[in-house]
């Protein structure tokens, strides 16, 4: 079964927007692991306007399953991983302003860089995910950085889903095809939710985990946490 990563940036948005302790990240990790999904993860950026690093740290005390840090790595960020070691970084080239992840590495021109930094991480035995669009070069170039797996970016996928998805799926299972001939675990991420993720893991080979966080805390407004939760665990049965 493909594992559900629940990402709980936007629980820590509703809380910073007020100030406060409400709602509790720690709390809310721990409810969402209990009902059922298989991993946390977490997006720090630079101006702390959702997860922040104190919270990384004290996550990292309350998860039982698998705790996955994503960021730019950046000196700061490197170090923060590093000191927590999680069971997964997953490396994205965001913007310091970037409101959302909105692209892969260029794994081919960034390639030296990438194989330093994922040296890094492994010496302190951490799996290492970097963050590609759907495009095989892009997959082939992660694989030469010796990293562990690919992160798909989804986006695309999901906004095509609707007029074509056939169309929007087809780079992707070519990708996932190129990773698995890589020798490289497979992961994805953005813009799933509960109307475009069964098609897409029912497609994808190999896929071994979603990272899903905007969609699925929607969702929770409506449907509750724990509901929501198991409905999209339904989808990756």
């Amino acid at each position: 079964m493909t594992r559900l990563s629940v990402n709980i940036n936007k629980i820590a948005t509703i809380r910073n927007s007020r100030g406060g302790n409400i709602p509790n990240v720690v709390e809310a990790a721990i409810n969402i692991e209990k009902f059922g999904a298989q991993g946390i993860t977490v997006h720090p950026r630079p101006d702390g306007r959702h997860i922040r690093v104190p919270d990384v740290y004290a996550l990292k005390k309350v998860i039982t399953t698998e705790f996955n840090i994503e960021g730019n790595p950046t000196d700061s960020f490197i170090e923060l991983v590093t000191n927590v070691i999680p069971e997964q970084v997953t490396l994205v080239p965001d913007a310091h302003d970037a409101i959302t992840s909105n692209s892969g590495w260029d794994t081919v021109r960034n390639n030296s860089f990438l194989t330093s930094v994922v040296k890094e991480f492994k010496k302190n035995n951490i799996r290492v995910s970097i963050f590609v669009d759907p495009i095989e070069e892009m997959v082939e170039g992660a694989a030469k950085t010796g990293a562990d797996r690919i992160e798909l970016y989804t986006e695309p996928y999901a906004s095509n889903y609707q007029n074509n998805r056939e169309k929007a799926i087809e780079p992707y299972i070519r990708a996932a095809k190129k990773a698995i001939e890589c020798n490289l675990g497979i992961n994805a991420g953005h813009d799933l939710n509960l109307d475009n993720l069964k098609y897409f893991h029912d497609n994808i080979p190999g896929l071994l985990e979603v990272s899903i966080g905007h969609a699925l805390i929607s969702d929770a407004l409506y449907m509750g946490l724990e509901k929501t939760i198991k409905a999209y665990l339904a989808c990756l049965k």
